[in-house]
């Protein structure tokens, strides 16, 4: 029992220190790089935390955190299936422009109008990850190659969408191409903070919501055995009758629809439209954040938060006279740390387990001669 219990706690204490060695190795290169810039090395540090004092921040990071998380969740399912979902971008955007179509052309009492949108963003999302799933299942292609030919043609099948002879609509005097303006009973409510600071989403507790979900099919069902052993081992997971190609496809579809979703807090909570300024790159942040946060839900929350704060609280540095690059350079930073620290805690994880079992070994050894002698 005791044995156990360390094992346990050994194992806890290197899931931490991976994401731990990665942050810190990212504020030492990011040290660096503003040094090398002849720019002061804290100062910017110092500026993003002493915002986190401004109530309108605050609000900004706790939105944005909501998108950020759903899409780090769609691309950790695929993660756990040991698949590589980048076509995230590409399922969240084309189905928030859909949700939005829906949205403007579809008349209903509140409750039933949201749900109308969600849906659409869910079906379209799994949709189009699910082409990628067929892909692979069918015919043997990468999931990395069709998701990012994905995100190419969705990226086009948009800009076709919002075009003022489809779907689009254009304001007098503007460029820029809308899907129109949601009704007010498609508007998710949030709550209000104050007339300066704006409203939290309530497709925040959403997201919260959606995280507890993916904790629990994963862990503690037979559904999310089958999806992590078939990731980890499509012959042991086929020995033990799970169907891995099956796996393959609904881990896709699944990634797919909670792509869907990452779009709604912005959606119904902020813009009520679709435009050109709708967010873009959001599925890429999915895959920073999935691999700070090892995949899990907790991990994966506070990835999401830091970096919400470093694209929210870094706006203040152009006001002192710093570049707000330097929050995009950390981001940069994160990921090479991840790779890097992940890899060595690994190994040093490996090299513990390989000396604990010849501790082990040796101990019976030992014990067995000492009943051979007697």
């Amino acid at each position: 029992m005791k044995n156990a219990f360390k094992f346990d706690r050994e194992r806890l204490l290197l899931g931490i220190a991976g994401p731990v060695l990665a942050l810190a190795v990212a504020f030492a290169l990011s040290v660096l790089v503003l040094v090398a810039s002849g720019l002061d090395p804290i100062e910017p540090f110092q500026i993003m935390f002493s915002s986190l004092q401004e109530q309108d921040v605050q609000v900004l990071i706790v939105n944005q955190w909501a998108t950020y998380y759903l899409a780090a969740l769609a691309v950790a399912v695929g993660f756990r299936m040991n698949l590589f979902n980048i076509g995230v971008d590409g399922q969240y955007r084309l189905a928030a422009v859909l949700a939005a179509i829906v949205g403007v052309k579809v008349s209903a009492p509140g409750p039933l109008h949201i749900l109308i949108i969600i849906l659409t963003a869910i079906v379209v999302g799994s949709i189009w990850a699910g082409v990628a799933g067929v892909l692979k299942t069918a015919r043997g292609v990468s999931e990395v190659v069709s998701t990012i030919m994905l995100n190419a043609i969705a990226g086009n099948l948009i800009a076709w969408m919002v075009l003022k002879d489809q779907f689009g609509e254009q304001a007098e005097g503007s460029n820029d191409l809308t899907t129109g303006l949601i009704d007010e009973s498609g508007w998710f409510p949030g709550i209000k903070v104050s007339d300066f600071a704006g409203e939290i989403y309530g497709f925040v507790f959403i997201a919260a919501a959606v995280g507890v979900v993916y904790w629990y099919v994963l862990s503690r069902t037979r559904f999310g055995f089958d999806l992590r052993a078939s990731g980890a081992s499509e012959s042991a997971a086929a020995a033990s009758g799970v169907d891995a190609k099956r796996m393959v496809l609904v881990s896709m579809l699944i990634s797919g629809a909670v792509a869907g979703l990452a779009g709604m807090p912005e959606l119904l909570g902020g813009t009520h439209t679709y435009s050109s300024n709708f967010p873009v790159g959001v599925g890429f942040t999915g895959i920073t954040i999935a691999l700070l946060g090892r995949n899990n839900p907790i991990g994966v929350a506070f990835a999401a938060l830091l970096i919400a704060f470093l694209d929210k609280a870094s706006s203040q540095l152009n006001l002192e006279g710093y570049p707000a690059e330097i929050a995009k350079i950390m981001q940069g930073l994160i990921v090479l740390s991840v790779v890097i620290s992940y890899e060595q805690v690994r190994r040093y994880g490996q090299r513990r387990q390989q000396h604990r079992v010849g501790e082990e070994l040796a101990a019976q050894a030992k014990k067995n001669r000492k009943e051979v002698s007697a």
